[in-house]
């Protein structure tokens, strides 16, 4: 009786796992667009013919939109970790063209490539790591992927990196107040006995 309860828990919370899946993938599709309307509506500051801008630092501002480039980069990580390797590559290539078709003509090229970049850098980073532990693979890969986004795109469509340093701060500051969610969700997993202790 009880191998029978204890089995019903972990098919109830197998199912909770795709489920929860299934919401992080919806979620990471959802930052494409909304990071795209967020660069031209929210901010303090709205450059006329340019972006809305936040301050991510005293004295630093970035565009509203890396908030939720940062936050892509963790949910992508969750996709991974909840529902696998094909559907985390299946999501990059359907954001890659999202990204492209929601960004702005002259932005095309840069957008698509900064995101295809990035999100394979975050999964070449995150894939191995996963294995040595939840939270410092998604930091890590997270990093990887912020910058290398950050740098692709500011190059490929201004050839500048002016706005380096606020691009990365205002991504990092999204991926590090994930990090104890994250650490929430590995201690659960550990606890119903769906994951090691990683």
């Amino acid at each position: 009786m009880q191998r029978a309860a204890k089995g019903e828990t972990i098919m109830k919370a197998q199912d909770r796992h795709g489920i929860e899946g299934y919401i992080f993938l919806a979620a990471y599709i959802a930052c494409i667009p909304l990071a795209n309307w967020m660069i031209g509506h929210v901010g303090t500051v709205c450059v006329p013919q340019g972006p809305c801008l936040v301050p991510v630092a005293p004295g630093l501002m970035a565009p509203s939109g890396v908030l939720l480039v940062g936050l892509a980069l963790v949910l992508r990580d969750l996709v991974q970790r909840r529902l696998g390797i094909t559907f985390a590559l299946a999501a990059i290539a359907v954001g890659a063209m999202l990204s492209g078709v929601l960004a702005p003509l002259p932005l095309v090229i840069a957008s698509t490539s900064a995101f295809l970049l990035s999100e394979l850098a975050d999964f070449a980073v995150y894939t191995p790591l996963q294995k040595r532990g939840l939270v410092l693979a998604v930091l890590a890969s997270s990093v990887v992927g912020l910058v290398a986004d950050s740098i692709v795109f500011l190059w490929l469509a201004f050839g500048s990196f002016e706005f380096l340093l606020g691009q990365i701060v205002g991504k990092a500051w999204m991926v590090l107040l994930t990090l104890p969610a994250i650490e929430w969700l590995r201690r659960r997993d550990q606890r119903l006995g769906l994951m090691k202790a990683v």
